[in-house]
């Protein structure tokens, strides 16, 4: 092989420009990079809105050009981390792309997946779980207690809109009762609270079944979330000797083999 023949293309040289500039507008510090990150959040929040109010839209006209449009939107925004993550296959196989994947695929065949149009509002999820997220709306918060508590926040939210969804989905117009979608939350939410007003049922064994799945996750997800709200706070900094990952804020050693630890401060 000649050094020529060596030589990258005109193409591939575009192709790492293009990744760079997108590396440092994903990944960067400047002051321009950071103001890109929040107005690509405000778009996946105006997203993750019309995924909530999509069954409300569903019989209009405009769902169609609006579900073919954010499924554009959302392309376009997952091809753009892709380039700018330092490997494509890597990027590809974190767990959160792959759910976001599955919610691009609801939206390019609506007509096909329109029975798990519901699992859309995953993006609630996958949004207050990424890095992403995390390096530039929270980092303040970042290993804090607030943390826990929107990543506990967002779950529930999330459990709870899948879970209407689905309700909504398979039993509607049902001998149960759901008559429409506020129908299918305001059952959720009486299920997961264990009020259980009565007033709606889910018909046959399975719709008992279903509605035991709901209370139980429902609950632990709550209580899971209170426990990030009420609990004694606890610093994340990990133990050189035993590995325990959770300190006292004022620890100077660690609670579990005695060796010394030096938790950075801020303050």
């Amino acid at each position: 092989m000649t050094a020529a023949d060596s030589k990258p293309t005109a193409r591939q040289r575009a192709l790492w420009r293009l990744r760079a500039k997108l590396r440092a507008l994903y990944h960067g510090e400047s002051p321009g990079a950071v103001r890109f990150r929040l107005g690509v959040i405000g778009v996946d929040l105006v997203l993750i809105a019309f995924f909530i109010a999509a069954p409300f839209l569903r019989d209009t006209r405009a769902f169609l050009p609006l579900d073919l449009a954010v499924a554009a939107i959302l392309a376009a925004d997952m091809t753009a981390r892709a380039l700018a993550w330092r490997s494509v296959k890597s990027w590809i196989k974190r767990p959160i792309v792959l759910v976001d994947l599955f919610v691009l695929l609801t939206l390019l065949f609506p007509t096909i997946l329109i029975n798990l149009a519901f699992l859309r509002v995953l993006r609630i999820w996958t949004l207050f779980h990424s890095d992403f997220f995390w390096e530039t709306v929270g980092h303040r918060f970042d290993d804090t207690r607030w943390e826990d508590v929107i990543r506990a926040a967002a779950t529930l939210v999330t459990f709870v809109f899948v879970a209407t969804g689905f309700v909504y989905t398979i039993y509607v117009g049902d001998e149960g009762g759901v008559s429409g979608y506020v129908d299918a939350l305001y059952f959720t939410v009486t299920s997961l609270t264990t009020t259980g007003y009565g007033d709606i049922i889910l018909p046959g064994i399975t719709g008992r079944l279903i509605s035991i799945v709901i209370m139980i996750s429902g609950i632990t997800l709550f209580v899971r979330f209170a426990q990030a709200l009420f609990r004694p706070y606890k610093v994340r900094f990990t133990c050189q000797v035993c590995g325990l990952m959770r300190h006292e804020p004022d620890a100077v050693h660690c609670k579990a083999c005695g060796a010394l630890i030096n938790i950075p401060n801020e303050d």
